[in-house]
């Protein structure tokens, strides 16, 4: 017999709001965080209703959304939202939550953020060319933005050499206590 998602998944409720930090009972589903995000267009679920997925424990729903990956984290639904609740946070942890259950729903986006982080703890920071380069091998999107590649270089946003940051290691133990906590 095959286990099927709770409909209703409670614990998936007190996760979120444990790791947001937010009363998610207090949003009465007004819109006005969907009204306000500029990305809402591409979004498959809207924000009002990712909210209410959540609300509702409807834990696959919201994890495997696109929206949860689309979203730019401009935070406009938290500053329009009449009960203070920290929309973007909320989306944040869906976007971990999902990612440690390895439910991304764009690879794009999945792949961007990883290659992100690596060099973040390769470096210290990032380095976008190598950011670039790794997105680009595990993506195989040779092509994307390559147009914009000249002018970045030329404006000395592209740097061709890596430059760590002095207490590299003190990040490389934010990554390592992050594992241990997993």
């Amino acid at each position: 017999m095959s286990s099927s998602p709770k409909a209703f998944d409670t614990e998936f409720i007190a996760e979120v709001q444990r790791e947001s930090e937010q009363n998610l009972a207090l949003c009465y589903q007004c819109g006005n965080c969907t009204a306000g995000c500029p990305v809402s267009f591409a979004y498959d679920y809207p924000v009002n209703q990712i909210m209410r997925l959540v609300q509702t424990g409807r834990k696959q729903e919201a994890l495997s959304s696109h929206a949860i990956w689309l979203c730019a984290s401009c935070e406009t639904c938290t500053t329009r939202c009449p009960n203070d609740i920290d929309v973007a946070r909320v989306m944040d942890v869906l976007r971990h939550m999902a990612r440690r259950e390895n439910i991304v729903s764009e690879k794009a986006v999945g792949a961007f953020w990883k290659a992100f982080l690596e060099s973040v703890e390769k470096h210290g920071r990032v380095f976008e060319l190598g950011l670039m380069a790794n997105y680009v091998g595990k993506t195989g999107r040779m092509f994307t933005d390559v147009d914009l590649a000249p002018m970045a270089l030329r404006k000395g946003k592209l740097g061709l050499k890596a430059h760590d940051i002095k207490k590299l290691a003190e990040i490389r133990g934010i990554f390592d206590r992050y594992r241990e906590q997993k």
